[in-house]
């Protein structure tokens, strides 16, 4: 039950502004500002983004598009980034980042959702989930974009990536994008290709558009012949890490990618390393093959973290001495204030983090 409607909610959005300043000079406490916040509308708070669920549709045999109404904190959202959604599920908090397939105006916004064998948090979403249910949400992140002045796009998605490029892709075609645009979705069955009807409806509006599907358990994986009608275009890739791994290595730093899947790190015994979690003063001894995040939370520390994939940066903190290297990339960081994402860091020797 609330005393104001969301809508209200949203347009009263301003008046949190002096309650913003009241807490950044320590005149009030967060807490006890979104208190009273949640107590008018459960959807209310002063910064972090709660959102209801309006609408639900399945697009494949295991995906859903969730569509969803946010308070009036979502702040500079475009399809294509991804928020970190999060469930209290058993009295535990579990977050997983999902991406934007569509921003509206009144705050509403579009994520797919796949069900993931033993995920946890997707199975909540995709079984239990209903309308009217109310969800927090993250801050946006992500850099993809459309690529400005290209006389062509090649989109290229493996199993959920297809959400992000979609994202891309409808709101390219509603500016009016005329250039050729090709997109291949990799999936292992028919019934996982994903918004096959609007694919196919925008591919009748828009003689632009070429979409084709790969199917790995009929066809076999990615082959460069199936990548040659995306010569001479400006190349976006999204999908598991070994899929953005191999159009890396074919394409260089001409592709602009987002992978999303668990990096792969080394499977020999690391060596002992000494741990200093400043902030926290706490020191531990740790294995130099265990992610940060891993060796913060055995030393008994929680950080705030999400997925886990170095994707939603909820992890992020600041390495004060000390080298890590990061296992996407394999890059070495040995800077002082260097900001680093603990669940994908792990430590060259010995360290110390802002934590």
């Amino acid at each position: 039950m609330s005393l104001l409607p969301l809508f209200l909610v949203r347009r009263l959005t301003f008046l949190l502004r002096p309650l913003r300043a009241l807490v950044a000079g320590g005149w009030l406490r967060e807490a006890e500002v979104d208190a009273v916040l949640a107590w008018l509308h459960p959807a209310w708070r002063l910064n972090r983004v709660f959102a209801r669920v309006e609408g639900r549709e399945w697009v494949s045999d295991d995906l859903l598009a969730l569509r969803l109404r946010c308070n009036g904190n979502a702040r500079g959202w475009r399809a294509g980034q991804h928020v970190q959604l999060y469930l209290e599920i058993d009295g535990v908090r579990h977050g997983r980042s999902y991406s934007l397939t569509r921003v509206r105006a009144g705050g509403r916004v579009e994520l797919g959702v796949r069900r993931q064998p033993g995920g946890r948090l997707s199975n909540r979403i995709l079984d239990h989930l209903p309308v009217g249910a109310l969800v927090e949400l993250g801050q946006a992140q992500g850099e993809l974009h459309w690529p400005q002045g290209s006389a062509g796009v090649g989109l290229l998605a493996a199993g959920s990536g297809i959400t992000a490029l979609l994202g891309l892709l409808r709101e390219a075609l509603a500016r009016g994008y005329a250039a050729p645009i090709r997109l291949l979705h990799c999936v292992r069955r028919a019934g996982q290709r994903a918004y096959v009807e609007e694919l196919q409806q925008l591919m009748r509006s828009h003689p632009n558009l070429e979409v084709r599907w790969l199917l790995s358990g009929q066809d076999g994986r990615l082959q460069p012949q199936h990548l040659a009608d995306m010569h001479g275009l400006a190349l976006l890739a999204c999908g598991p890490a070994g899929f953005v791994a191999d159009l890396r290595a074919r394409y260089g730093e001409a592709l602009q990618a987002e992978a999303f899947s668990a990096p792969v790190r080394d499977a020999d015994p690391g060596r002992a390393v000494r741990l200093g979690f400043v902030r926290s003063r706490v020191e531990a001894l740790g294995d130099s093959n265990r992610s940060l995040l891993e060796l913060a939370e055995v030393a008994g520390l929680r950080p705030a973290h999400g997925c886990r994939q170095g994707i939603c940066a909820s992890c992020t903190c600041t390495l004060l001495a000390g080298a890590v290297r990061d296992l996407r990339s394999g890059t070495p960081f040995a800077e002082p204030g260097q900001a680093i994402r603990l669940c994908v860091s792990v430590p060259l020797g010995d360290v110390q983090i802002d934590l």
